[in-house]
């Protein structure tokens, strides 16, 4: 039967990188709300952000289940950075019969302080289509990002400095 997996982690935790890796080795479907939103809308959509972020992921909570009934899993990556997005996400389809999984990229301060700095160089040059990470951002994340207890954890990926000097 097919799952859906949800990626938990910070802003530049490594959540995409994680998220394609898993979907190269099980065949599984990345579905990504930043990809689709920086797509659609770009870098600034403002204040109308929020507004976007959850019509996104409502669009693609429906797309993973047209997915899944083809016995494809699917790959969710946008954070849920609080304990309520994670529920939400849990509730969605333990009441369609679906397993879910949630896959928590833990980083120390050190690596992602190094990934921000990485992010916005690429993004500034062009060579990634991702956020740029401003400090108002940075403090939003900061703010609402609320790591799982061990209870909500089935897979715990805990990125290492050396990680860190690859990535780079």
């Amino acid at each position: 039967m097919a799952k859906a997996i949800l990626i938990c982690g910070k802003l530049c935790s490594g959540k995409t990188t994680y998220a394609k890796e898993l979907c190269a080795k099980q065949g599984a479907v990345l579905l990504s709300a930043d990809e689709l939103m920086l797509t659609l809308f770009g870098q600034h959509c403002g204040e109308k952000h929020d507004e976007y972020a959850e019509k996104t992921q409502r669009y693609l909570f429906e797309k993973s289940l047209e997915i899944m009934q083809n016995g494809v899993d699917v790959v969710l990556d946008w954070g849920f950075w609080t304990k309520a997005a994670r529920r939400r996400a849990w509730t969605f389809y333990a009441s369609r019969d679906i397993p879910c999984e949630v896959h928590y990229l833990d980083v120390d301060e050190i690596t992602w302080r190094a990934r921000i700095n990485n992010r916005n160089r690429k993004v500034s040059d062009g060579a990634a289509q991702a956020y740029f990470v401003d400090e108002p951002l940075l403090k939003k994340s900061e703010s609402l990002f609320v790591a799982p207890g061990k209870g909500e954890i089935d897979v715990w990926v805990q990125s290492k400095q050396e990680e860190t000097e690859a990535d780079l």
